[in-house]
């Protein structure tokens, strides 16, 4: 039996107001390098690493000095440009995921479909407007620009919280625990996609 192909990627992109590299290892260790600017959200792709045990790399050159948006939502995009390119055409993927993690008084629910069609379904009322630098308006953009790149469909739910940070880090670990149930190797599927349609 053949070891299956490394499933990594770089992505770089490059426009007026932001310059980003991002590269992924799917089948990483959880370790990452983070530079986006906005220490709080450096604190959030760390989760996606470290509980997903993905190898992440995100290098950002942003227009901060007007605000966090166009950082946020342009890595949002650039991670889902590179999660699309290094899972390929699914084969042997499990294809859905999903997880609860709690911290403290905070609850979410992650759940991921590598379905090919791009849908965000996020209900999370911050109890403040900013985290650190963060806006939590931007964390909708975060999760609008990485569904319609990768091409998933995500469903983000935090059903209790009274505090910000703890809603947020929930909802960040839970995706990281559903990308990794997701995008596990199926041995009893290895060589089919998990679609009866034949593709994803």
């Amino acid at each position: 039996m053949t070891s299956p192909e490394p499933r990594q990627a770089e992505i770089t992109r490059r426009t007026l107001e932001t310059q980003i590299t991002v590269r992924v290892n799917l089948d990483g260790s959880g370790q990452s390098s983070l530079h986006s600017g906005i220490g709080f959200l450096d604190h959030m792709l760390e989760q996606i690493a470290r509980h997903g045990l993905i190898d992440l790399d995100v290098a950002c050159q942003g227009d901060l000095h007007i605000d966090g948006h166009h950082t946020v939502e342009d890595i949002g995009i650039t991670l889902g440009q590179a999660m699309a390119r290094a899972v390929g055409d699914k084969k042997g993927i499990r294809r859905y995921g999903h997880a609860y993690v709690p911290l403290d008084e905070a609850l979410s629910r992650v759940v991921v479909d590598f379905s090919g069609r791009p849908g965000l379904h996020m209900d999370v009322q911050f109890t403040r407007a900013t985290l650190g630098q963060l806006d939590t308006q931007l964390v909708f953009e975060f999760f609008q620009g990485f569904v319609n790149h990768a091409g998933v469909t995500l469903h983000i739910d935090n059903l209790k919280g009274v505090n910000a940070h703890h809603q947020c880090e929930t909802i960040f670990k839970a995706f990281a625990r559903a990308l990794r149930a997701a995008l596990e190797h199926d041995a009893r599927a290895a060589d089919s996609i998990p679609s009866t349609k034949g593709a994803l």
